[in-house]
């Protein structure tokens, strides 16, 4: 499995960014000034982009510019020359994979510039009215009209652009009931969105109608399009494999199927974490903003929700 070694590495501040799930009004009390973003080459048409929040994709060619999420509004300047570096043409379209302010805080910026925003119809919902994550004791600010996608879909959608067909399906209550994932299907490249954390623990946005059984339901329908030379940018952490991917799967089935039976069991959540029973999964996937207690206490009261 891929450790964050590479220039999708959860630093510090990306951790802040997935904690808080940041609107605008919270990002403006965070200095982004020393933030850099970084590209990363998946194909000659498709390229990845890593600063602060979830990972960007970005997709060029003769019919323009489209990219995947778009991070905080204070990194829109600093976004922006990345994908100038890469097209001169305008960005068309922009897609989010879910609600979340890492994921979302830029689309007033960018729309500004002239690209559509394309979205579950849940994510519009959840941008229209204020948002809580008990979780993280946090609550979040309707988004302002700039920042409403314009285009929302039920089950997906296919941008025809660039050569490719980016066909982008949504899958329910995963990550958040938002969720949607997309498929390069010439490329042979997937965008997940925050359905793969990549080498750590995910957010699991039970709040927002996530489930840990839902992600796990939604990765088996990527790894089923998926094969090995398919190439994966993650919602955070560096560029993945489906080996990756299955690695990620099996740690969310083994917790999911420890918490299971700890709830049936009569086992609190600190109860299970203090048993030992996640020492092996904490070796390797505690290497994020989350920790063991915290992450099984998530799963523990979503399941329990």
């Amino acid at each position: 499995m891929a450790r964050l070694t590479t220039a999708g590495r959860l630093t510090t501040l990306t951790a802040v960014a997935i904690l808080t799930a940041a609107a605008p009004s919270l990002a403006q009390d965070r200095d982004f000034s020393k933030v850099e973003i970084k590209t990363e080459k998946v194909t000659d048409s498709i390229y990845a982009l890593f600063g602060a929040g979830g990972n960007i994709g970005v997709s060029v060619g003769s019919d323009g510019v489209f990219i995947i999420d778009d991070q905080y509004a204070p990194l829109s300047d600093k976004i922006l020359a990345a994908v100038r570096e890469l097209s001169d043409k305008p960005i068309r379209f922009v897609i989010n994979t879910h609600w979340h302010g890492d994921h979302t805080g830029g689309n007033e910026n960018i729309g500004r510039e002239g690209a559509a925003i394309v979205a579950h119809e849940n994510v519009r919902k959840r941008l229209l009215s204020p948002q809580t994550i008990p979780a993280f004791n946090r609550t979040f600010e309707a988004a302002p009209a700039g920042a409403l996608p314009q285009v929302t879909y039920v089950d997906g959608v296919t941008l025809h652009l660039n050569g490719e067909h980016a066909r982008i399906a949504h899958l329910p209550n995963a990550h958040t009931d938002g969720d949607s994932f997309i498929h390069f299907t010439e490329a042979n490249v997937v965008h997940t969105g925050d359905l793969f954390f990549n080498g750590f623990y995910p957010f699991i946005d039970a709040w927002s109608g996530g489930s840990i059984d839902g992600v796990i339901a939604a990765v088996d329908v990527i790894l089923g399009i998926a094969n090995d030379k398919t190439k994966i940018i993650p919602g955070h952490g560096p560029l993945a494999t489906r080996t990756d991917l299955v690695a990620y799967r099996d740690m969310l089935q083994r917790v999911n199927d420890l918490v299971t039976q700890g709830i049936a069991d009569g086992k609190s959540a600190e109860e299970l974490v203090k048993s030992g029973a996640f020492t092996d999964i904490e070796t390797t996937w505690a290497d994020g903003f989350l920790n063991t207690e915290k992450f099984i206490s998530i799963v523990y009261e979503g399941k329990r929700s």
